[in-house]
């Protein structure tokens, strides 16, 4: 193997285009230890699905998470306290994870199968608030919206409050992304604390009262009844709501933008989906190949392994890197080319795979395939906005737009 790389994963020119960097790490280095840390990049589609499949030595936990500190330098900022910290849903192993995944999943199994008018209307709503002489900002005024108000509604929050559960979310992700100035921690901590206040008492008002049965529908109300009947701890309860507030509009807002970026950017692309908008979701597909909403997410190395060679001590990190698998010339012909009729497009990481497959993946399709098409039925030509270029979100973590301004003719 060629010698490992040295590379700045936090460098400006990483964090805005990062697939140079994702290809330099599976040529040279597919598991790169990052130099004073005790993290490790996983890049390649063999070895990241490998990992997902050996849950036993690679666990869900987030215990750690990388920091870059003010002198440039990266750190590992231990989010375990100890072995203290409780894990939920997608940071937690099996059996815990099962438990709460199948809570989860009895409200949104039951909830997708009636959305349709739902999604369409916020939509229509979005659509009509956003849409300015034929200008909309297409990231900030439906992308970011239309998720957390989905999120919102399945969980049984009010919709006044969906606003504030933006703010909230897109904080809980900037903690995460790497590149917090020291003098915004102090906001974000704050900010976190604020959201596990606000649901705990959401859900302590419905715990063991008669609004539980008019929340029976909701995921409040199955996880007060969890609570009630000793399946669940009531701060197991509230932190599965944070991390779905946190998470749960992230990879949705994330692909509507890119899509509609390609869309904008791909005239014969634009032109097909008119054309045949029943491709919108293979469209969908090799858009979340192409930029994977997040970029990665953590894994915890359980005892003395190895990696593709690499020895791994129990207590190192891993950040399996869906974004660079999904382009990996091994699994995808000519990886880096939108290509609408690529055979096994459907197969990308973007939502994992494993036992942790992403529980929303069917809503977030739905959601996009409902802005896409409203995108398309609503106009004759999209193109990006010749004076205010798009702007991603600075952030190891995530791949979303931080705003994309569109010209609808």
């Amino acid at each position: 193997m060629a010698s490992s790389p040295v590379i700045d994963v936090f460098d400006a020119a990483n964090l805005e285009d990062p697939y140079p960097m994702y290809r330099q790490l599976r040529e040279q280095a597919p598991v790169y230890r990052l130099p004073g840390t005790d993290f490790y990049l996983v890049s390649s589609w063999e070895l990241v699905t490998e990992v997902t499949g050996r849950s036993g030595e690679f666990s869900s936990n987030l215990t750690a998470t990388l920091v870059q500190q003010p002198d440039g330098t990266t750190t590992a900022f231990d989010m375990d306290h100890g072995g203290q910290a409780i894990h939920v849903l997608a940071t937690a192993d099996d059996p815990v994870h099962q438990l709460h995944r199948k809570l989860v999943s009895s409200v949104l199994s039951k909830r997708i199968r009636t959305m349709g008018p739902t999604v369409d209307e916020l939509v229509d709503r979005l659509w009509s608030q956003e849409l300015r002489d034929g200008r909309i900002d297409f990231a900030a005024g439906m992308a970011d919206k239309l998720p957390l108000a989905l999120v919102a509604a399945v969980i049984g929050l009010a919709d006044a409050d969906v606003p504030q559960l933006l703010r909230w979310a897109y904080d809980s992700t900037e903690m995460l992304g790497g590149v917090v100035p020291v003098e915004r921690l102090g906001a974000l901590v704050t900010s976190a604390a604020e959201l596990a206040a606000y649901l705990h008492e959401q859900l302590l008002f419905v715990e063991g009262s008669a609004a539980q049965e008019e929340s029976a529908h909701s995921l409040l109300g199955v996880l007060a009844r969890a609570v009630d009947t000793g399946e669940l701890l009531h701060e197991v309860a509230v932190l599965t709501l944070v991390q779905l507030v946190g998470a749960g509009g992230e990879s949705t807002a994330g692909l509507i933008a890119s899509a509609a970026r390609f869309i904008a950017t791909d005239p014969e692309v634009q032109q097909r989906l008119r054309e045949q908008p029943h491709r919108i979701p293979a469209f969908l597909d090799e858009t979340l190949r192409l930029e994977s909403p997040f970029r990665g997410h953590h894994r915890h190395v359980t005892r003395d392994t190895e990696l593709g060679g690499v020895p791994l001590s129990a207590g190192s990190h891993l950040l399996l890197l869906w974004g660079a698998a999904n382009r990996d010339p091994t699994m995808f012909t000519d990886p880096d080319a939108f290509d609408l009729d690529r055979n096994g497009a459907r197969a990308q990481l973007a939502f994992g795979k494993g036992v942790h497959f992403c529980v929303g993946s069917a809503l977030a399709k739905l959601e996009a395939v409902a802005a896409i098409t409203a995108l398309l039925e609503r106009s004759t030509s999209i193109t990006l906005d010749p004076d205010n270029p798009p702007l991603w979100v600075p952030s190891f973590f995530v791949r979303r737009h931080q705003s994309l301004p569109l010209i609808i003719h």
